[in-house]
């Protein structure tokens, strides 16, 4: 993502309508000595699953199973996907110890070449790396084209039909009008009468008994399920246990009415567990007895509040390292020679007999001036490796001072970084 040229497409059927340039009229043309050269049948179905994923992780092994082709032949299409700028590496594929193998991550983009072939006028946008704001007349046809070629097709109205056959033989002609059998003043169908054409008009024709709108109430297992299920979502360790085992734990703490927050309260209570290897006894050992415990609202309410005080207190006193863009490392050696570097950066110092004292203005900002082409070198390519470096400058020195120190180009890329929602730069050189 910060190499490619491209923008990112606002919605799959617009990334369709680039594919389809590229199948038709594009300049591609594979430079590989094997395989296929251009884009053909088969790129367009594999294009047409990648548009409807939500999250363009496109397994080879899914594609495989859904197109009923070659290994091989993903491989193939994919690479021609990405070479035509049609797809981009948001993140590689991998294998983490411990969470299993990961596809690779692409965003759908649409190349400059396209845009400029269609007649769109494109300008920067927050979301989307560019955003169009225009076309040119003149190319009206091909993108109506294009638009239709990406166009899913329309699915035909299904007529609803009657199954049941009437007794009665279908006449020839339908009348729009209640079927009159006699003109006397009693009929076999009972006192059914229609109302007047000025109601039926105006919509004022109302049902003598209107429906009430129902809403379905859960019981006891429905609402055992329904506590399990919130609980999986919003406690972590938990996300990998079965509903049907958290609703049995938590039978006895549902059936009293107990609400989310009350059951993670009294889960918090105790010191958190560094490592749970069991959710589902974890959970039932901390939930034993509660029921008996707190067995009225009132209690309930006071142990929320009481865990809600805790919660905050706590999280005042420990202030974190690891607010803003950054997350903690997974791993817990990573983690402590983290903290070990940043204690050690809080502790002061003795200079150095190499450093020297920079002379700080009015504003409580070092003048760049002092500093030495070696030093801002240096500051630049540690930016380089760690961009967490630019954003606390521009937040602490301004936007304006970080500019100057490591060039505009260096902080508009961090920036577009973050708000694509990435915190590493791959493939940066220093100049």
């Amino acid at each position: 993502m910060s190499t490619t040229d491209g923008r990112i497409a606002p919605n799959g059927e617009a990334w369709l309508e680039a594919v389809y340039w590229f199948y038709k009229y594009g300049p591609y043309a594979a430079a590989r000595p094997h395989g296929p050269k251009k884009f053909g049948g088969t790129t367009l179905r594999m294009a047409k699953a990648i548009a409807h994923l939500t999250e363009c992780r496109p397994s080879v092994g899914n594609l495989v199973e859904w197109l009923k082709i070659s290994e091989r032949t993903v491989k193939y299409h994919l690479a021609m996907l990405r070479e035509s700028g049609l797809l981009t590496y948001r993140s590689k594929g991998t294998r983490v110890s411990g969470s299993g193998g990961r596809a690779s991550e692409f965003v759908r983009t649409i190349p400059q070449v396209f845009d400029d072939a269609a007649g769109l006028r494109t300008g920067p946008s927050d979301k989307l790396i560019r955003a169009v704001h225009g076309f040119s007349p003149e190319k009206t046809p091909l993108l109506q084209e294009l638009h239709a070629a990406a166009r899913p097709p329309r699915r035909k109205k299904r007529t609803k039909r009657s199954n049941r056959r009437s007794g009665r033989t279908p006449s020839a002609t339908s009348s729009c009008t209640p079927m009159v059998v006699s003109t006397s003043s009693s009929s076999t169908a009972g006192d059914t009468s229609s109302p007047s054409e000025s109601k039926l008009a105006s919509g004022q024709h109302k049902s003598p008994s209107p429906k009430k709108p129902t809403r379905r109430k859960l019981n006891t297992i429905g609402r055992r399920y329904q506590l399990a299920a919130e609980l999986i979502q919003q406690v972590g360790w938990l996300h990998r246990a079965a509903v049907p085992r958290i609703a049995w734990i938590v039978r006895h703490v549902a059936d009293a009415g107990w609400s989310t927050a009350e059951v993670i309260a009294v889960i918090g209570l105790e010191a958190p567990a560094r490592r749970v290897h069991r959710p589902s006894g974890f959970l039932a050992n901390r939930l034993k007895g509660a029921h008996l415990l707190y067995d009225t609202p009132a209690k309930r309410t006071a142990i929320l509040d009481h865990w809600r005080d805790s919660r905050h207190a706590e999280h005042d006193r420990h202030v974190e390292w690891w607010e803003g863009d950054c997350r903690r490392p997974a791993s817990r050696a990573v983690a402590r020679e983290v903290d070990a570097v940043f204690a050690q950066l809080q502790q002061p110092d003795a200079p150095g007999p190499d450093e020297r004292e920079l002379a700080v203005g009015d504003d409580g900002l070092v003048a760049l001036e002092q500093l030495t082409r070696d030093e801002v070198i240096e500051l630049r390519a540690a930016a380089l490796k760690d961009p967490a470096l630019i954003r606390a400058t521009v937040r602490t020195c301004g936007e304006t001072y970080a500019r100057r120190l490591f060039t505009s180009a260096l902080v508009d890329q961090v920036q577009r970084l973050t708000r694509l929602g990435r915190t590493v730069v791959h493939g940066w050189r220093p100049a």
